[in-house]
């Protein structure tokens, strides 16, 4: 990354963001410069900044948590997906037909980022949530979606032959073995993940489109791996529908 540019106050903004988003109202002034390793006086006048920005709020006991501000902004970014809203009517009939969570993504480079998600009850919550990011070789959404790419903008996004993170053993490890993978997702218009994000799940994806053919998005559903040796024909059929029914809408 070039950092000719770089403006080392927003990178440690961003770090503490970061910081207080993974333990909210847990952190004070000093364990931030600790963890951070920014000091004390420098720490303190990032925070009353972001504070004052309502970036962050300082509660009674003198820890951190994100600001209004910050739930502002986030709403905006998603609003600017039209998909959106139209994913949350439509899934919300196909979950109930599958009993399994159905979750929305697009692709940024290499990873996945997540739109929105569909829930179903669950003991077990699935951890992806709108905003978060995962590798795209461990997901079946990643596949669906690096399934519409020419083979050279594959190997462009992952220039290495070995794959990186691999986060269960089931994780594709290679490079030549995704493209094959991606090959019958594009021919077969629909993508798996067999315990390769998370062991003891499977995933199915299909790809959306637009009014020019062109993958916007993908949708999918998780779920055990003992319940997808009963649901998997449902659910790869419900999932096709669901992506057939929102393809054509704008992102």
């Amino acid at each position: 990354m070039d950092k000719k540019y770089w403006v080392p106050a927003l990178d440690k903004a961003n770090d503490i963001l970061l910081a207080i988003s993974g333990q909210p109202s847990k952190l004070k002034l000093i364990d931030l410069s600790k963890q951070l390793g920014i000091n004390k006086s420098s720490m303190f006048s990032l925070l009353n900044t972001m504070e004052q920005l309502e970036w962050v709020v300082r509660d009674a006991e003198g820890t951190y948590s994100l600001g209004s501000k910050l739930g502002f902004i986030g709403n905006s970014f998603f609003k600017q997906f039209s998909l959106i809203e139209r994913f949350r009517k439509e899934a919300s009939i196909t979950k109930h037909k599958i009993q399994e969570t159905i979750q929305l993504a697009r692709l940024e480079r290499h990873e996945v980022l997540y739109l929105a998600k569909e829930e179903m009850p669950s003991p077990v919550r699935l951890a992806s949530e709108p905003g978060m990011k995962l590798p795209a070789h461990v997901t079946a959404l990643g596949k669906a979606l690096l399934a519409d790419l020419e083979t050279s903008v594959i190997e462009s996004l992952f220039p290495d032959e070995v794959l990186q993170p691999c986060p269960t053993p089931h994780t594709l490890k290679n490079r030549s073995d995704l493209i094959t993978q991606l090959e019958l997702s594009r021919e077969h218009g629909v993508a798996f993940d067999l315990q390769e994000a998370v062991m003891g799940f499977c995933c199915v994806a299909a790809p959306v489109r637009d009014t020019q053919g062109q993958v916007i998005a993908a949708i999918s559903c998780s779920m055990f791996q003992h319940e997808w040796e009963q649901k998997r024909e449902l659910a790869q059929r419900e999932i096709c529908a669901l992506a057939a029914r929102l393809s054509h809408s704008s992102v």
